[in-house]
């Protein structure tokens, strides 16, 4: 599986799964609702402990990302 990193936060990875990619159902921890197989979605790997990722919806990363961002003091914007 080709996963793509966008950036780096702090302590995590992030990469961005195509749908053709998304072979399995997961469920984000952010809405707690499903991630449907075949649906491009954002893994969210930590550094530490990579056995530990998660995925999420983009649009909720999104949030958390922001969210992030914010506590960080760090106003500039990411992709």
């Amino acid at each position: 599986m080709s996963e793509i990193p966008l950036h780096w936060l702090d302590d995590v990875e992030v990469r961005f799964l195509q749908p053709y990619q998304a072979v399995k159902a997961y469920l984000c921890p952010h809405c707690n609702r499903d991630i449907a197989a075949g649906t491009g979605h954002v893994v969210v790997v930590p550094r530490e402990a990579p056995d530990l990722r998660r995925h999420w919806h983009r649009g909720c990363w999104q949030l958390e990302d922001r969210r992030r961002a914010a506590r960080s003091g760090n106003t500039g914007r990411r992709r």
